[in-house]
């Protein structure tokens, strides 16, 4: 069995952080999101709803146009343009999860059959290529030529990644530079997008949208710290799939290139053959996390993790305390916190 590797740090709040004060903040408006994205997934071609929606009912957070949400609020936005524009962000999200499990051959997700798992690799493509169609009518309808360019360029910029993560996949040589490039493309980007739609559609000065942009992109890194450290740590339980997933589809992440950095020649050779060879044994998975765990790479990607999570804090500096800044603040802290 896996070890389970302990990496939080000492003196760890009693209270667990959670979504709650965001979730407080936005739940009507996240009801109007819910109902927009179940009518516009919508199609005569019954196989992509049932898909569609076998992905969405699987649970997640909603965190991403939950940004979208708690940044109008906290720029006093009084319209409606941002529950589309939340919709548009959950689409582009959901496509991207159903075309990386297709890439990454993966059977769960948060602990559920993936949707290439059940109707395989064909209609999963198609269907996320659906959604993303679907993500570009809603930017469209808002009308906002600055929206289409934020979004469509999002959606450029994360395809850019994951074909960047496909090139240093089982690629031991991978540079600590050349995967932050990857995570600040395939997942921060989409944070920083989401969180710059509230000060956009609120008409906002440039320096407030770029402060929301900074927020969202600094957490959306973080965010992709610890989940990249909780591959090797978490309980299958608490993170929703199994232990090593990253491990067994020779992913190269932050704990890795460190542990790949620090050791002897020999280990070296093991990270090698596991990674670049894929050639793995019942009990390469223990040993990878014990070389992780005698070289402090998960307490060492935390540090990180925090850095960038401070960074975002940073950013709403520019804005007056209020509930929605607050609720904000509370993502952080979600985020380096979380066990799914």
């Amino acid at each position: 069995m896996a070890t389970i590797i302990d990496f939080k740090a000492s003196g760890e709040m009693a209270k667990k952080p959670s979504l709650d004060l965001l979730m407080k903040l936005v739940t009507q408006d996240l009801d109007k999101v819910n109902a927009t994205i179940l009518e516009h997934m919508q199609s005569p071609v019954h196989l992509i709803p049932q898909l569609a929606g076998h992905l969405i009912a699987a649970g997640g957070k909603r965190l991403r146009p939950m940004l979208t949400l708690g940044t109008a609020a906290l720029c006093q936005y009084s319209g409606d343009r941002h529950i589309k524009l939340a919709a548009c962000v959950e689409f582009i999200h959901t496509a991207t999860l159903l075309h990386d499990d297709v890439v990454d051959a993966s059977e769960l997700r948060r602990g559920k059959l993936t949707a290439n798992s059940v109707w395989g690799n064909q209609p999963s493509v198609l269907v996320g290529d659906f959604l993303f169609s679907r993500a570009f009518q809603l930017m469209v309808s808002d009308g906002s030529l600055h929206i289409l360019k934020l979004l469509s360029n999002a959606s450029a910029v994360i395809a850019e990644g994951e074909v960047h993560q496909l090139l240093t996949t089982n690629d031991t040589t991978t540079s600590e530079s050349d995967y932050l490039e990857v995570i600040q493309s395939k997942t921060a980007e989409l944070f920083s997008a989401a969180a710059r739609i509230g000060a956009v559609v609120a008409d906002r000065p440039k320096i407030e949208e770029e402060a929301l942009a900074a927020y969202g992109t600094n957490l959306g890194v973080a965010f992709q710290l610890v989940d990249d450290a909780l591959d090797y740590s978490a309980r299958q339980a608490e993170l929703g799939k199994t232990i090593g997933d990253d491990f067994s589809e020779g992913k190269i992440t932050l704990p890795v290139i460190l542990a790949f950095r620090r050791g002897n020649e020999e280990e070296k050779k093991f990270w090698k053959r596991c990674l670049e060879e894929l050639k793995q044994h019942p009990d390469d998975l223990d040993r990878a996390q014990s070389l992780i765990k005698q070289h402090s790479t998960l307490e060492d990607t935390m540090t990180r993790a925090r850095h960038y999570a401070a960074l975002a804090r940073d950013s709403l500096d520019l804005f007056s305390d209020c509930e929605a800044k607050q609720a904000l603040i509370s993502v952080i802290d979600f985020c380096i916190e979380r066990e799914f």
